[in-house]
C-alpha cells in the first residue's frame, strides 16, 4: 500500500537537483505540456504571472480567472496559449459560475494551481461573512477544487498545487473560532491559519484523490519582493519583517537577499510537472524539493507538524463542508 504523508511521514527531501536559486524556466527545461490544460488563479501578477508564462511556453493551455479582466489582459498581452475568464475568489457564486463554464467545455483539467492569495489585510469578510484571508486563501481553493473535480478526474493524471507559505507558522488552525468572532483580529494570525488550512487540505485531498489519479501538493514559494502581496501592509509590519528601517526607508540588503519572481515560481512549477513526484503527494515543498518537518518553537524552514496532522486534516475537511455548504465527496 502506498504510503501517505499523514503526520509528515514523507517530509524528506528527494534530492531534486535544484536549489533555492533555481528558476521556473530551469525547472521546466525539457518538459512538454502540449495538450495539457491548466488553471492558475492569480495568474496575471507576481509569481502567478511567471507561472502562467512558464506553463504556456511549455505548450499548456492556461486559463487565468481574474477579478480584473482589464488588468489581466494588460499583464498577459503577447503571451500565447492563455485564456481569460472572470472570477472573484471572495464571491462563492462567482467561483461556481467560473467552474460551471469550464465544465461545460468538456475539457479535462491536468493542472489546478491555487496561486492567488491575500496578506496583511484588515478585518474584512466575504459575501457569506467569512474572514477574508480564510475565505480567499483556503475556502476558495477548496470550493474551486470541489466544483472542478470531474474535470480533474477526466485528465487521468492531474495535479493540484496549493501555494502556501512559511507564514503557516504564524498560527495553527483555530477550530474553536476560525472566523474571529470571539477573539481579537490579528492579521498575521489570520494569514497563518489560512495557510495552515491549505496545507491540511493538500494532505487530505491527496489521500482522497490519488485513487482517481489526482495528486495534491502545498508549496512555500520563498520570501519574494516585487509581488502585490504587501500592497495593503502597514509600514510597521513591513518594518517588523526588516524590509524598511525605522525611518521608513527600504533596506536594500534585505531586499537583495530575497528570491526573485522567477525563483519564487520554481517550486510551483516543480510540483506541477516533475516526474519525481509521480508517486508522491500530500507533501509540503520549498526550494524545489520536499521540505523537512520544522520541529522547533521558532519559525524556521520546513513545515510545522500541526500543518500535516492527519486528524486535523480530516476534521478540517468536515468543517469546511459546513462552512461552504459543499459536500466534496471524491468517491461520489
Amino acid at each position: 500500500m502506498e504510503q501517505t504523508n499523514d503526520n509528515g511521514a514523507l517530509q524528506a527531501p528527494l534530492g531534486s537537483g535544484f536549489t533555492a536559486a533555481s528558476t521556473a524556466s530551469e525547472v521546466i527545461a525539457g518538459v512538454s505540456l502540449a495538450g495539457k490544460i491548466a488553471i492558475v488563479t492569480g495568474g496575471y501578477t507576481g509569481i502567478g504571472l511567471e507561472t502562467t508564462k512558464t506553463l504556456a511556453a511549455a505548450g499548456a493551455t492556461v486559463i487565468v480567472p481574474a477579478r480584473s479582466l482589464d488588468k489581466a489582459q494588460e499583464n498577459l498581452a503577447g503571451v500565447t496559449n492563455v485564456e481569460l475568464a472572470e472570477m472573484d475568489l471572495l464571491n462563492p457564486d462567482s467561483i461556481d459560475a467560473f467552474a460551471t463554464t469550464f465544465l461545460a467545455s468538456g475539457r479535462p483539467l491536468h493542472l489546478l494551481i491555487h496561486n492567488a492569495g491575500i496578506m496583511f489585510v484588515p478585518l474584512r469578510r466575504n459575501t457569506r461573512g467569512v474572514e477574508s484571508q480564510l475565505a480567499t486563501n483556503y475556502l476558495a481553493p477548496f470550493q474551486l477544487t470541489a466544483r472542478l473535480w470531474e474535470a480533474l478526474k477526466k485528465a487521468n493524471g492531474a495535479r493540484v498545487v496549493n501555494v502556501s507559505s512559511l507564514g503557516h507558522q504564524f498560527a495553527p488552525f483555530d477550530f474553536e473560532d476560525p472566523n474571529f468572532e470571539h477573539r481579537d483580529y490579528e492579521t498575521l494570525a489570520a494569514y497563518g491559519q489560512s495557510k495552515t488550512a491549505l496545507n491540511l487540505f493538500s494532505l487530505e485531498l491527496d489521500n482522497r484523490a490519488k485513487a482517481f489519479g489526482v495528486r495534491a501538493y502545498a508549496v512555500h514559494p520563498g520570501s519574494i519582493w516585487g509581488t502585490e502581496l504587501v500592497r495593503e501592509a502597514p509600514l510597521e509590519l513591513l518594518q517588523r519583517f526588516g524590509f524598511y528601517d525605522a525611518q521608513g526607508n527600504i533596506v536594500p540588503e534585505v531586499i537583495a537577499s530575497l528570491k526573485t519572481i522567477p525563483q519564487g515560481a520554481a517550486t510551483t512549477i516543480w510540483c506541477a510537472t516533475s516526474p519525481s513526484l509521480n508517486n508522491i503527494g500530500g507533501v509540503y515543498c520549498e526550494d524545489v524539493d520536499i521540505a523537512t518537518l520544522s520541529l522547533g518553537q521558532e519559525m524556521s524552514a520546513g513545515v510545522k507538524p500541526y500543518a500535516v496532522d492527519a486528524a486535523s486534516a480530516k476534521r478540517l475537511w468536515r468543517l469546511t463542508e459546513e462552512l461552504t455548504g459543499i459536500t466534496f465527496d471524491t468517491a461520489g
